[in-house]
């Protein structure tokens, strides 16, 4: 018995929330570079304003001398302190190579920034007391020029704060959303396992290995190595589904390559014996039967009995092999069933006199291709005299209930062993080999008849006991009085 299928389950949880934390820890780190490049920026901007403001400090002293208290008062509005040096301090002297860079005025100054230490001033406002000192000799007398930040300082702070919650809102928009938006670009990968399931009928994103795995594998399946499946667990849950998928479909394929090697030889069995039939009659009617008449006519007469049953093989494979490819085409009608069962009652009963025929027939309206249906009831009827001896009978009754319609035959003959029963559908199966020599038949027409049934959206019914006589039951939906 061949393993059930699993359940192939949609794009599911791992693959989306990995991708989802892939991206927002992308988002995260374009987020920290972007701020790392406004600090950058900032202090640059706090470097290039620094020495603006202390040249025009330089350019102060130099044409008006050293500031008196209110000019120092005025200044420190702009944010420029100028005082004399008390004490040389440990500020760096640019080398040489860059103070080109720098104005002359400026060049030969030695360099420092300055953070007040202030127990009472919280982190928030800690850097608004930030200096950008400059030491340096003008007109021989050694000045300190001071620089305050604070107003720029405030505007980048409030300027980053602003960025910062922009940032972060962003990221946590994307936590929510970004998921549905990850399912609907990966839904066609959960479309591809459910249509493969059809058909036969990932922990993280799906790694190289793993592909190439999968298709080493499908590379080595062909139609000698059919029981072959893919490892699933090695495999993670995303691929583990297509993989799932992929097996099922396997598994379906090989069955129906087991029945369709059964259905050939079976077929190939059932038509050696009339073509060895028809051979030894040949050889007889070649040795000695020309002369012989009774012997001419016996071969005669097989050989025609062999060249029916050898039509009637090719036309029932025939009927298979479209109903199989679903090239059948079915022209529906509404008709009483009731009636197509005295047709089918009449016709029997004039061709067949060895048994006893009864019928029961209510009216019972089905849409259904009646050419079918007739073809049906016919194989019930007559699978009903091949299994009931000689003067036994063989009883039709057609009725209705619950949308439903019934053709069913009831015969009184040897009956199903109930082993035999789950197996009486399948093509070529019979019961009894050695009995099915006596009966003749070809054991596909209950095959026939089942598909015929199923494909007006109808089934079958079996019951049976040895030696008491089976029931078999056409069930059709009914069709309501137009």
């Amino acid at each position: 018995m061949s393993k059930k299928p699993e359940k192939v389950h949609t794009i599911g949880f791992s693959i989306v929330s990995k991708l989802n934390i892939q991206l927002w820890a992308r988002s995260l780190g374009l987020f920290l570079m972007l701020n790392m490049m406004f600090l950058l920026a900032s202090g640059v901007l706090l470097l290039v304003t620094g020495e603006r403001k202390a040249l025009e400090a330089v350019q102060h002293v130099e044409l008006y001398g050293q500031p008196t208290v209110g000019e120092n008062r005025w200044l420190l509005e702009q944010g420029i302190e100028i005082v004399p040096t008390i004490l040389p301090t440990k500020g760096i002297l640019l080398p040489e190579k860059m103070r080109e860079v720098f104005p002359p005025a400026t060049q030969t100054a030695l360099r420092m920034v300055n953070l007040p230490r202030d127990e009472d001033v919280s982190l928030y406002y800690l850097f608004d007391q930030l200096q950008y000192q400059l030491e340096l000799d003008i007109e021989d007398n050694p000045t300190t020029i001071i620089i305050h930040f604070r107003s720029i300082i405030w505007l980048l702070k409030t300027l980053f704060v602003v960025l910062l919650v922009v940032q972060l809102l962003h990221l946590f928009r994307t936590i929510l959303t970004r998921a549905d938006l990850i399912r609907g670009v990966l839904r066609p990968i959960s479309d591809l396992a459910q249509q493969a399931q059809t058909l036969s009928k990932e922990k993280g994103p799906l790694s190289v290995r793993e592909m190439q795995a999968l298709a080493g594998t499908l590379d080595e399946i062909n139609a000698a190595r059919l029981d072959t499946r893919i490892d699933l667990d090695t495999t993670q849950d995303e691929l583990k589904n297509v993989a799932v998928a992929i097996n099922s479909l396997l598994e379906r394929i090989n069955e129906s390559y087991r029945l369709q090697a059964r259905f050939v030889s079976d077929a190939s069995h059932e038509l050696r014996t009339p073509i060895a039939a028809i051979q030894g009659y040949a050889n007889l009617l070649d040795r000695w039967g020309k002369n012989d008449p009774e012997a001419l006519q016996e071969s005669i007469d097989a050989l025609k009995e062999e060249a029916t049953n050898m039509k009637d093989l090719v036309e029932q494979l025939l009927f298979l092999a479209r109903g199989d490819n679903n090239t059948m085409h079915l022209d529906l009608e509404r008709f009483d069933l009731g009636s197509l069962a005295q047709i089918i009652f009449k016709e029997t009963e004039m061709i067949n006199g060895g048994h006893t025929f009864e019928i029961q027939a209510s009216e019972a309206f089905v849409l259904a291709d009646q050419g079918l249906v007739k073809q049906a009831g016919r194989i019930l009827v007559d699978n009903a005299i091949k299994y009931t001896p000689v003067g036994g009978t063989v009883r039709i009754v057609v009725t209705s209930a619950q949308d439903q319609a019934w053709f069913s035959v009831q015969d009184s003959g040897i009956g199903i062993p109930p082993g035999d029963i789950p197996h009486i559908f399948d093509r070529f199966y019979r019961a009894d080999e050695s009995r099915a020599r006596v009966t003749g038949g070809t054991g596909l027409g209950l095959s026939i008849a089942k598909w015929i049934a199923e494909r007006h959206g109808g089934h079958l019914e079996v019951l049976s006991r040895e030696d008491f006589g089976s029931r078999i039951s056409l069930v059709l939906p009914q069709s309501d009085a137009t």
